[in-house]
């Protein structure tokens, strides 16, 4: 018996020094490196630093009602050719005493799939009263509003709008603060220093649709005056949604990123 536990402790004793060698040599596990975007992307400051910049979702201010995945700091990314683009826009508009206002830019795809779980949540409306008050959530998929990819995440459609100069700042939104509705008048909705477009940002309502008769007046020229600037540089509007272009040809029709909206990511570009 003394031989065998002679030879057990022996076992044991190695083993334990195996171990201790792989503990001290294993690499230690490190942490997946957060994607970046190519060199084909740049953030729109160092292309044009006068246009406006309210990056929506950076803040609880959108309908969702909390800051969205994926966006770090409030930072427009596009692609080189879609930035370049608004800054000819932008040239003309100033010499006509305006300036392009940025909702949103690029869209990480995780941002995109925090907006599905989101809509798949029927029982989360905090935002409803503003953004889609007249829409019942179950349809926010069939009707269109939501979608699980969206054009944004391939860099070169941006969500904006026009600011009459000099701008006045917008003041800040305060979470829980009483809702109106994203279509009543100008005076009534919350706070934006831009023209009167008809609709908030973000209005989930068929009065958002670019050439809806029922907008008129002013309202239907601060829209055309847009659309107007904007197709003269390459964009293309989506119908259904006063803000919302496309620039063309997109360098990357085909693919849809996931990198953060963050300094980070453009850095160096």
């Amino acid at each position: 018996m003394t031989g065998l536990a002679s030879v057990f402790r022996t076992l044991v004793a190695t083993a334990s020094a195996l171990f201790a060698v792989t503990a001290v040599t294993a690499p230690a596990a490190q942490a997946e490196p957060e994607p970046r975007a190519p060199k084909e992307f740049v953030a729109l400051r160092s292309v044009d630093p006068t246009i406006i910049q309210e990056m929506r979702y950076t803040t609880p201010h959108n309908f969702v009602g909390v800051r969205i995945d994926g966006y770090r700091q409030p930072l427009c990314i596009l692609t080189r050719p879609a930035a370049q683009a608004l800054h000819k826009a932008q040239s003309k508009l100033l010499g006509q005493g305006y300036s392009l206002k940025v909702y949103d830019c690029y869209r990480p795809q995780r941002a995109v799939d925090h907006f599905v779980r989101w809509a798949e949540d029927l029982a989360d409306e905090a935002m409803k009263k503003e953004f889609y008050p007249q829409v019942d959530k179950s349809r926010l998929f069939a009707d269109g509003y939501i979608a699980e990819k969206s054009g944004h995440s391939r860099g070169s459609t941006v969500d904006l709008t026009i600011v009459k100069l000099p701008a006045l700042p917008t003041r800040p939104y305060i979470p829980g603060e009483p809702l109106v509705p994203c279509y009543a008048p100008q005076s009534d909705r919350f706070p934006d220093n831009s023209v009167d477009m008809g609709t908030g940002f973000d209005c989930f309502d068929t009065l958002s649709h670019t050439d809806d008769p029922r907008i008129q007046g002013k309202q239907r020229a601060n829209r055309q005056l847009l659309k107007g600037t904007l197709s003269a540089v390459g964009f293309v509007n989506l119908p259904e949604e006063w803000w919302h272009f496309t620039y063309k040809p997109e360098p990357f029709p085909d693919t849809f990123f996931d990198f953060p909206v963050a300094r980070r990511s453009v850095a160096g570009h």
